[in-house]
């Protein structure tokens, strides 16, 4: 079937970089776009009016961490200093012993439920609102493309059962490492090794790959994910390596990502975390670091002979940054036009909340600026390129991230009139306007493999606000049990004490 999408404005592809079209035209066929111009007289068998809108390529979410994020609302605006402000130990590390609950209705569901077939997922209620919460939110937000970050095998299946319901396209890879971070009785930070079942954990996400790689009409494919270079071992990162050439699949992991972590590995190894990456073979053009920020180029890290960024580019590695994770816990990238002066192939993820990759291009794009202390750095074009053609490069793909003949049709139209508002008014160049005054909910229409997947902001077979409602009740679940795995016994109350005074 023949689509045309009259603009509106389009944001067409050049030789190697986006265009803008005004009133342009976009033509797709089945699940490829065959024209992208200002005119088009041929055929059609449908037609989106999209004028006075966007017109603009999918966007590609390289570090996403599934779930509905309850657990994250406990550390707005506090947290223990010790931790350097690093998140995911406020909410991941719980007291030995004890294990985070995430929401007690929880059934662990691993393994291929008796008597299903392989690739099948009986998931229980709150699994099904972990991947339903995600998916709606990535796809609602603009997303067509996304990567999960290393989540357990049983969450990458219910992901996978979603992602074929409500038609994403997604990189799925369940998470593997030799340990996990806890405390001790006195709250300290300790590390807890489990070298058999990190062994065990790496076999079945191979497995995993082997099972979902190219499902969904090659919707779904498969990302080889060592969490973090601070709990896996050089043997582990090398046998990853041979196993993302093997499998012929991506590979991403944590590097540089947090204070601790660049001195532990420095500690025990004699080198920087992306050294330490470089020495086992894990560089490479199929790799993505998620964050990277803590580089030994970064003054803050008082490295001598800093060469990581070097090392990097010459690689050919991604970066996937998340400004707005990074921010609200006071960190940075330093600086995003350095990383693009080294040449180094940047992208946008948005890590836990939300999951707004406009949002990540206005916040990357003014911490850029302040940290490089330059306002031509991080521009605009930047922001929207790496949310669009720096996530397809570094996927291997130049199908994606593009509105160009023989590319996928993953597509989405904005509505740049801020739905009633005054917000985007007036506009000159719709680029510089989405990442200064937009927000994802100005996504109208997804578009993915050719397929309408959200048109005039609803999303068949997703009650967004019954989705809203469950994640509600999941989170008051969650704040009534914090005291039972929190390193401290804190409730609730005492790890995120109210913004304002509460009156009874």
């Amino acid at each position: 079937m023949r689509t045309v999408i009259q603009g509106g404005w389009v944001v067409g592809f050049g030789r190697d970089t986006h265009t803008l079209i005004r009133n342009g035209v976009v033509v797709f066929k089945d699940d490829r776009i065959v024209h992208v111009g200002a005119n088009y007289s041929g055929s059609a068998d449908r037609e989106i009016d999209a004028r006075g809108k966007l017109v603009s390529p999918g966007f590609i979410d390289t570090h996403v961490h599934s779930g509905h994020w309850a657990s994250q609302r406990l550390i707005t605006d506090t947290g223990r200093r010790e931790y350097f402000g690093q998140p995911f130990l406020e909410v991941s590390a719980p007291r030995e012993g004890t294990a985070v609950v995430g929401d007690p209705r929880w059934r662990e569901v691993t393994g291929w439920p008796t008597g299903g077939k392989p690739g099948e997922t009986v998931m229980d209620e709150a699994l099904q609102l972990h991947a339903t919460f995600t998916v709606a939110e990535m796809l609602r937000n603009g997303t067509t493309t996304f990567m999960e970050f290393g989540s357990g095998r049983h969450i990458q299946d219910a992901l996978k059962v979603e992602v074929t319901r409500l038609g994403t396209r997604a990189y799925l890879g369940a998470g593997y490492d030799l340990g996990r971070w806890v405390t001790d009785e006195k709250g300290r930070l300790k590390r807890v090794l489990d070298e058999k079942g990190g062994w065990r954990a790496f076999e079945d996400a191979k497995e995993f790959i082997r099972l979902v790689d190219g499902d969904s009409q090659e919707r779904i494919r498969g990302i080889l994910l060592p969490t973090q270079v601070d709990t896996c071992s050089p043997e582990l990162l090398e046998a990853s390596r041979e196993a993302a050439r093997e499998l012929n699949v991506p590979i991403a992991t944590h590097a540089c990502y947090h204070i601790l972590e660049y001195f532990q590995v420095m500690r025990e190894h004699g080198m920087t975390p992306i050294e330490l990456l470089d020495s086992v073979g894990m560089l490479g053009p199929d790799l993505i670091i998620g964050h990277c920020n803590f580089v030994a180029d970064n003054p803050m890290m008082h490295t001598s002979a800093a060469r990581d960024l070097e090392l990097i580019a010459e690689s050919g590695a991604s970066v996937g940054s998340c400004p707005v994770n990074l921010a609200r816990r006071a960190r940075y990238l330093d600086h995003w036009d350095q990383y693009r002066k080294a040449g180094i192939n940047l992208t946008l993820g948005t890590d836990t909340y939300p999951r707004d990759l406009i949002m990540n291009m206005r916040v990357g794009s003014y911490v850029g600026k302040i940290m490089g202390h330059d306002l031509f750095h991080a521009t605009a074009a930047h922001m929207f390129e790496a949310a669009t053609l720096g996530g397809a490069r570094a996927l291997g793909r130049n199908d994606l991230g593009r509105l160009a003949p023989g590319a996928k049709a993953d597509i989405i139209i904005i509505d740049l009139s801020g739905r009633g508002t005054l917000r985007y008014r007036p506009i000159l160049d719709p680029i510089k306007s989405l990442v200064e005054c937009g927000i994802g909910d100005d996504i109208e229409t997804a578009i993915v493999d050719g397929k309408v997947c959200m048109e005039n902001r609803r999303i068949p077979g997703v009650d967004l606000d019954a989705v809203g409602q469950e994640a509600q009740e999941a989170g008051e679940m969650l704040w009534t049990h914090v005291h039972e795995w929190d390193p401290l016994g804190r409730t609730t109350e005492e790890r995120a004490p109210w913004s304002f005074p509460l009156m009874s």
